[in-house]
């Protein structure tokens, strides 16, 4: 499909000015208690928690330095996050073995989703930075979604509506079944 162009050229000194009000608050410079507090990302790396406290977060596998969970605002049924324990806005502050943990996750997801859901085809991605559209942009994550042909229609495109054929709840028993299969 061809997209045209709305050039908006005075958006860019909104753009500025919204870039220096972020500037002051950015996670680089917020203290490390401040970091964490109320993050449901650095939350659903608690090893303590009960089975039910994981389950209500969505935490689907804790691992030794990420986690896998599912997204309580999916873009679609099975919207997987793979997040660090640590509480950085950059791949670059991660360790290599936290790095590369992530990735082997990111695998295990796409096993996981091929298998449980019987996609077609994954997405793996992220944002990084607000202005790259992270909704939590203090703590880098992994975004691991399953896709299938077609499952965009009107209803997102013109309605601006997502349909989610399964409770995040199902979806959960689902894939935590599926998953300890996997490992």
């Amino acid at each position: 499909m061809f997209h045209k162009n709305l050039w908006a050229p005075w958006r860019m000194a909104y753009m500025r000015q919204i870039a220096a009000e972020l500037d002051d608050v950015s996670a680089e410079k917020v203290s490390d208690a401040a970091k964490t507090s109320g993050c449901f990302l650095c939350d659903a790396f608690n090893t303590d928690m009960t089975s039910e406290t994981a389950q209500m977060r969505g935490v689907l596998h804790v691992a030794k330095h990420n986690v896998i969970l599912l997204n309580r605002y999916p873009y679609t049924n099975g919207h997987l996050l793979i997040a660090p324990s640590t509480h950085v806005g950059s791949l670059s502050d991660l360790t290599a073995d936290g790095r590369s943990e992530m990735m082997e996750l990111a695998e295990v997801s796409e096993r996981l989703l091929r298998d449980a859901m019987h996609c077609q085809g994954v997405n793996v991605g992220m944002n990084l930075g607000r202005c790259a559209g992270a909704g939590v942009p203090g703590h880098v994550h992994m975004h691991v979604l399953p896709r299938w042909e077609g499952d965009t229609n009107f209803m997102q495109t013109i309605g601006g509506v997502r349909i989610q054929p399964q409770a995040l709840d199902q979806s959960y028993s689902h894939l935590r079944q599926e998953l300890e299969k996997l490992l």
